[in-house]
């Protein structure tokens, strides 16, 4: 495993990096794992802490973690070799593609989902009201499923606002890309995405989970903080859809994906390029957070540069692509800096500590 030949091949190298991590956990606390990859090789996978307090099996470079909103890179993934098959085109609407969709689907393009510029309303929110005044419906052991999220959204009569005229995160956007995913090749999101991402890559322990059809390999349990002590706090109502954030992963399949990405194994390199060209609105207007706080909106009023399921702002001068993931009882974040060959990846199953500031410092350590 990477763990082993990794970290043992380059102690002396990585002391440094080891010196960021190595005091946020204990034998007996959640934790996290650590990826950095320099010029095509593993530099550095470790594990911190454990997977769960009853077990205290310790994390490696094999232990899956929920890798949260860091799926919807898979997700743009699958959605651009559909569009490279010629089976899918990013000009095509939500009621081409879902005939009973409301009339506000006829301008929404799958262009607009994959770049959040589609404002189609939260599914958070139409659970809350939909959920208003009755016993709860969607509860951990009774998840919501991406099917209910597409029929309280073909509940409404009118998105968040026009296409194309703001940018606004978009969880809903994401798992409606996983249902045209499915709808258009035939088959269940997750099968397409082990058909056509994971096992050529042999991603072997990589899945979409889908409680009842698959189990999880080495998995990580989620844990948050409480009162100084950690609770159990593994899943959520929402903890079931998929295209926004239902895959889980570990450090070596995701060392394979890193190598990918930067091979063009999977799509050539002018393919490629859309997912890594920074959105604009149909104005030709840069876009930007929405103002009001809350929820996913991680700088209010401030400039975002996002393409299909890639964060796009550069650090330090230095182009970067990178996207977090944040869930009931996860945080993890990937940070790739194309030209200089570094890609970091922090996955932790607690929910007090920052991977993205925690990948940055390691960056700077390698960037030095």
């Amino acid at each position: 495993m990477l763990f082993v030949s990794a970290c043992a091949a380059f102690a002396a190298d990585t002391a440094p990096l080891d010196r960021v991590f190595a005091p946020l956990a204990t034998q007996s606390t959640p934790g996290l794992a650590v990826l950095v990859r320099q010029d095509g090789r593993t530099i550095f996978a470790h594990g911190y802490g454990v997977r769960d307090l009853k077990s205290l099996i310790k994390i490696d470079s094999a232990t899956n973690f929920r890798l949260a909103s860091f799926t919807k890179q898979f997700t743009a993934m699958a959605v651009m070799l559909l569009v490279h098959d010629g089976r899918l085109r990013y000009d095509q609407t939500l009621t081409q593609i879902f005939p009973d969709f409301p009339a506000y689907g006829k301008a929404i393009t799958v262009r607009h989902l994959l770049t959040h510029t589609g404002g189609l309303p939260d599914y958070e929110d139409l659970m809350d009201a939909f959920e208003k005044g009755k016993p709860p419906i969607w509860i951990t052991t009774r998840q919501i499923q991406d099917h209910e999220v597409l029929e309280l959204l073909k509940r409404e009569t009118h998105a968040k606002f026009s296409p194309g005229a703001s940018w606004d995160y978009s969880n809903s956007g994401y798992v409606v890309l996983g249902l045209i995913v499915a709808k258009i090749s035939g088959q269940p999101f997750e099968d397409f995405l082990r058909a056509r991402i994971f096992q050529p890559l042999h991603m072997d322990r990589t899945l979409a989970f889908v409680a009842g059809k698959n189990t999880i390999p080495d998995r990580a349990f989620g844990h948050s903080k409480r009162n100084g002590a950690f609770i159990d706090t593994d899943q959520s109502p929402t903890s079931a859809t998929l295209g926004d954030g239902g895959v889980y992963a570990n450090l070596d399949d995701l060392a394979k994906w890193d190598a990918a990405l930067a091979a063009h194994t999977l799509l050539g390199e002018d393919e490629m390029q859309p997912a890594l060209t920074p959105a604009k609105l149909a104005s030709g207007a840069p876009t930007f957070w929405p103002s009001t706080p809350g929820g996913d909106n991680l700088a209010p009023g401030k400039p975002v540069s996002y393409g299909f399921g890639w964060f796009l702002e550069p650090y330090r001068g230095d182009r970067r692509m990178w996207h977090y993931g944040s869930t009931s009882g996860f945080h993890t974040v990937i940070e790739r800096f194309p030209e200089r060959k570094l890609t970091i990846i922090v996955l932790t199953n607690r929910t007090d500590l920052d991977p993205a500031a925690l990948a940055l410092q390691a960056a700077d350590v390698n960037l030095r």
